[in-house]
């Protein structure tokens, strides 16, 4: 659980709230479900316009790395890589041909499959970066996903409320129709500026940093993998690889 984003949505979302009670509202008030479906129906129309399905699937799905980050520890990785290292020096590379078939890792697999099977370490690096930029640039449209949502929602927000506004107009004899029903009209408004900026791009934000630090664990298994095909010193690879932990801890704490 992440203890920062529950913490900021409780926050945010109870400020907002207790601001309302305050000023004599109520919840009723802005509980409007016709106002949501207008707003969240037609920010995710428009995103499913500018992005292909699988990637607004996939953006959705990982909605959940908000509140939950992957259990993906560097640490366990630099231990297992300094491991390999110390078995290679003993027994030969080709020894780590029985690791392989343990590994669930798909990127750390690939690696240390191709050190296995005798790929020059300079071939081993061009191969497995390519495969890094073309998973980079993958999910660098996740929070893309959610950055454009939350430019669209005020923008549909508005929409709903002239909408609203268009039935209240039909109304003008009843005096107080048309007060109640310029409010629920604002509402689409409220909606569109709040899931845009208490979900949409924070919600980007945070999923920015769990890519980089995915991206950031990657590149450290490479390093490792290659640095054990040149045959470096157990010691040494761990104090290279600790270089990639602190940028990868320091990314976790925010």
């Amino acid at each position: 659980m992440d203890k920062s984003s529950l913490a900021g949505v409780l926050l945010a979302v109870g400020g907002i709230l207790a601001g309302l009670l305050l000023e004599g509202g109520n919840l009723g008030q802005i509980l409007q479900p016709t106002a949501a479906m207008i707003v969240l129906g037609g920010t995710i129309g428009a995103v499913m316009l500018q992005f292909p399905l699988f990637t607004v699937v996939t953006a959705f799905k990982r909605l959940v790395e908000v509140f939950w980050a992957p259990a993906n520890d560097p640490r366990e990785v630099i231990t297992r890589l300094v491991q390999y290292a110390q078995q290679a020096r003993k027994e030969g590379i080709v020894s780590l041909d029985k690791e392989v078939q343990t590994l669930t890792e798909p990127f750390m697999k690939k690696s240390l499959m191709l050190a296995v099977d005798g790929t020059e370490p300079q071939e081993l690096r061009h191969m497995m970066e390519l495969e890094l930029d073309n998973q980079a640039e993958h999910e660098e449209h996740i929070p893309q996903v959610f950055e454009s949502a939350g430019g669209f929602a005020p923008t549909i927000g508005i929409i709903g409320a002239v909408l609203g506004l268009i039935q209240v107009m039909q109304h003008l004899d009843n005096i107080e129709e048309v007060g109640r029903g310029i409010a629920v009209a604002f509402v689409a408004t409220v909606y569109g500026v709040g899931s845009a900026n208490l979900l949409f791009l924070p919600a980007a934000g945070k999923l920015k940093i769990r890519v980089r630090q995915e991206q950031v664990r990657r590149e450290m298994m490479l390093e490792g993998v290659v640095s054990i095909l040149e045959g470096m010193n157990p010691r040494m690879l761990e104090t290279k690889l600790l270089g990639y932990l602190a940028e990868h801890v320091r990314s976790a704490k925010t």
